[in-house]
């Protein structure tokens, strides 16, 4: 067996390539890559990501040619405007992902979270469901809320301990 890097290699006389080589192929995310081989019964044979030839590692890896022609008929049937839009868009209200209504309401729970921490002199089992009792919603909210104020209290308290 030779590599090329690891996520090439010749196998048996023939090239072989793992999902990372597929990813700097199409431009695909992994989740997207993933779909496609979880899902390759769902299309036509020529459309279908080739089942994997090998396993190095726990790694799969796939026939080159097989990859090639997979995405060459993927490209001319489906093309590559969706690729990387997988999933819920950012901004779409769900917090995190940034925009929307939900992104203030949790940034007032994490400084209300964080208010909490500094009071308390650190985090203390329970403190989330407290908040939920006092401040309403649930409490699973107020545990995820709790998780990013404990991360910005622990930032502060280590730039405190420096100094």
């Amino acid at each position: 067996m030779s590599e090329d890097g690891a996520s090439r290699r010749i196998v048996d006389g023939r090239w072989v390539v793992s999902r990372a080589w597929v990813m700097e192929l199409t431009g695909a995310s992994a989740a997207t890559v993933n779909r496609w081989y979880a899902q390759r019964d769902r299309y036509p044979a020529q459309r279908r990501f080739p089942e994997p030839v090998c396993t190095v590692n726990r790694t799969h890896y796939y026939d080159q040619e097989a990859v090639e022609a997979f995405w060459a008929a993927w490209r001319e049937d489906v093309g590559t405007g969706r690729l990387q839009a997988a999933g819920r868009r950012p901004g779409d209200g769900r917090g995190n992902q940034g925009g929307g209504p939900g992104r203030a309401q949790r940034e007032r729970a994490i400084a209300v979270a964080l208010a909490e921490l500094r009071a308390a002199g650190g985090y203390q089992r329970g403190m989330a469901a407290r908040l939920a009792r006092a401040h309403g919603d649930s409490e699973r909210s107020w545990q995820r809320a709790m998780t990013e104020a404990r991360t910005v209290y622990e930032r502060e308290q280590a730039a405190a301990a420096g100094r």
